[in-house]
């Protein structure tokens, strides 16, 4: 008897205290999914009732047990939404635990509402329906963030400040024309929800396990009842495929991407060096021991969060990329992956909603930092084209020489004297001083798409147009 007392302690010992019964125990907590897919209990019951409606319709159910389970997942649906319902690990998944509910409450009509489906296109169909409401729940985020995008660029369409590539200043552009380089980005982001909710319009439910049914459903009736386009088309596929949750996860990483970038920009602009914005206090926190400090903390966690949104779309294609068809358990690790996605990814929009339209832009600091670095170096060079006829690599040869000699005379290009030069190409005159502004430059790049301000305008009226 000791012998086995013994033994018993020291294989609890190797399970772990967390899991003081062994092995069953060890199972459980590994099977069980309630702990984070109790989030789909509205999906789950949305789509019981339209497969019962259907069941009922189709002969398959009568209409008095159809209407039993209608009425008990609606008070499933008060109960949980009150704080009433208890959730079982026991019963593994929000499916198991409104089903033995329902049961509970209706008794034997209840396990008529499993007729002709399984777990496999149940949990398809919950997923699917959630991803859809997520990705309708992004496309308004990303309208609203584009309409802060354009209020601002409309407020700042002849706002010059210096346009950078490898962060040095390279020529001078409008504020407006830098904020709607993010209405693009969001704008592309915007197209590919649109496209992903386009794509994914599809119901699984009736596909079953993984090979259909035999009962005589009509998939066409519950997709028209759920909301989708249509049913999906292979019953394989319809089990095995995480596609949706892909591409969510990617459009997620992708605008993620473009959040950090703006982000990063944030940052580097509110700091004393650059000066380009202040941000309200709602966005920023104080040091605990520097009094002086305003952090601009909502704008690095926003920048941070793309590494979780791009971990998660790493993770889920990891699951997926060995698996057979049809269904295999590992997809259940599929929802926490997209829930944390998702969850990030609205609180950075709208956190970056608010910080775009909240800043203060300091006007006087980006007309100064506009003119810095020779910015209107290409303007001379290209003035040198048009009036005086050099082909450009003998322009730009030319202009070379003007900043080295302003770099040594300590001064910008436009304050040059005419016949410094002069010394260095006598074609030069005094028009010259017409482009050499941060002004005249910026109102000079009227090609489509331009910096110009009345370029500027005209996209920001087209980019209302398709809001």
């Amino acid at each position: 008897m000791a012998d086995g007392s013994s033994e018993t302690k020291s294989s609890n010992q190797m399970w772990g205290g967390r899991f003081a019964s062994g092995p069953d125990a060890i199972m459980e907590e590994i099977n069980a999914s309630i702990g984070f897919d109790k989030k789909l209990y509205a999906q789950d019951i949305r789509g019981s009732i339209a497969h019962a409606t259907m069941l009922a319709h189709q002969g398959i159910i009568s209409a008095d047990d159809k209407d039993k389970i209608v009425h008990g997942l609606n008070t499933i649906l008060s109960e949980i939404e009150s704080g009433s319902f208890e959730f079982s690990r026991r019963l593994e998944d929000i499916h198991m635990n409104i089903e033995a509910r329902l049961a509970a409450l209706i008794g034997p009509p209840a396990g008529r509402l499993h007729t002709a489906r399984s777990r496999n296109d149940q949990v398809a169909l919950d997923f699917r329906l959630w991803v859809k409401e997520e990705l309708q729940k992004t496309e308004k985020a990303l309208t609203t963030l584009i309409a802060a995008f354009l209020d601002r660029a409309e407020e700042h369409a002849e706002t010059v400040m210096p346009g950078f590539t490898h962060l040095q200043t390279a020529q001078p552009v409008t504020f407006g024309h830098h904020c709607m380089a993010y209405v693009e980005m969001f704008g592309r982001d915007r197209a590919r929800v649109r496209h992903a909710i386009e794509h994914m319009d599809e119901s699984p439910i009736g596909a079953a396990a993984l090979a259909g049914t035999g009962f005589p459903v009509d998939r066409h009736m519950t997709a028209r009842a759920l909301g989708f386009r249509e049913p999906t088309r292979n019953s394989i596929d319809t089990v095995s495929d995480r596609d949706f949750a892909l591409e969510f996860l990617s459009i997620a990483a992708i605008a993620a991407t473009h959040l950090s970038r703006l982000a990063e920009e944030i940052v580097i602009w509110s700091t004393p060096q650059f000066g380009f914005i202040r941000l309200s206090d709602a966005f920023s926190t104080g040091s605990s021991i520097m009094p002086q400090k305003k952090n601009p903390d909502a704008a690095e966690l926003v920048r941070a969060k793309t590494g979780r949104i791009n971990g998660s779309l790493i993770a889920l294609l990891t699951v997926m990329k060995g698996l057979p068809l049809a269904y295999s358990k590992d997809m259940q690790e599929d929802k926490e992956q997209v829930f944390d996605a998702a969850e990030s990814l609205e609180l950075a929009i709208a956190a970056m909603t608010g910080m775009v339209r909240d800043m203060t832009v300091r006007t006087d600091r980006m007309k100064a930092a506009a003119g810095s670095g020779y910015s209107t170096a290409t303007d001379l060079a290209d003035w040198l084209v048009r009036e005086a006829g050099l082909p450009f690599r003998d322009a730009h040869h030319v202009t070379g020489r003007a900043v080295a000699l302003a770099e040594e005379k300590g001064c910008e290009l436009a304050d040059l004297a005419l016949a410094d030069l002069q010394a260095i190409n006598p074609a030069i005159t005094d028009k010259v001083y017409d482009v050499l502004t941060v002004e005249a430059s910026v109102a000079s790049r009227t090609s489509f798409g331009g910096t110009a301000p009345a370029e500027v305008r005209k996209q920001i009226a087209w980019w209302r147009t398709r809001n």
